[in-house]
């Protein structure tokens, strides 16, 4: 094999964690679609005491907030994250497992709710988490793959420091 075929076939090893985005996506995007076609506005359906399923269009950022700044802003920063952990991804052929899963995870959840944002100018969230009348904001699926990602890359970071 030539050397920038060997080259090439390196530069997209991590390729196969693009997977993991996918997944995410679809899942992302059919829970929020079963939503929609469900629920109206603001209706509520009672799973557990400490879980509801609920509909509500976030126009802000994670849990709601800087609600009310334009689509394009976030759907902008979307893009240049996403660029941001492709080009990662593909200049370190030899990225440790649990740092490409994690990238995948938030490159995931990232587009899904960039979707969103694209084609409804907010995105749908439905699960409620509550305890003694306190209620976690609302979230979706695309939201749950970014804090995995990121409760990943610390877990990352946290084990490394232990090893030096």
């Amino acid at each position: 094999m030539s050397e920038s075929a060997t080259g090439q076939a390196f530069r997209y090893q991590n390729a196969h964690w693009l997977w993991i985005s996918a997944i995410v996506i679809v899942a992302d995007q059919i829970t929020k679609q079963l939503v929609v076609r469900s629920f109206d506005l603001y209706d509520r359906l009672v799973i557990a005491p400490f879980f509801n399923l609920v509909r509500l269009h976030n126009t802000g950022a994670a849990f709601s907030m800087f609600a009310g700044a334009a689509p394009l802003f976030f759907v902008g920063l979307t893009v240049v994250v996403s660029i941001g952990i492709l080009i990662w991804l593909r200049r370190n052929p030899h990225t440790d497992r649990l740092v490409a899963a994690s990238l995948a995870l938030i490159l995931g959840g990232a587009l899904g709710n960039a979707i969103d944002r694209v084609a409804r100018g907010h995105v749908i969230d439905f699960l409620d988490l509550h305890a003694a009348g306190y209620h976690w904001p609302a979230f979706n699926i695309a939201d749950c793959a970014i804090t995995m990602g990121a409760a990943l890359l610390l877990l990352d970071m946290w084990r490394k420091r232990g090893q030096s």
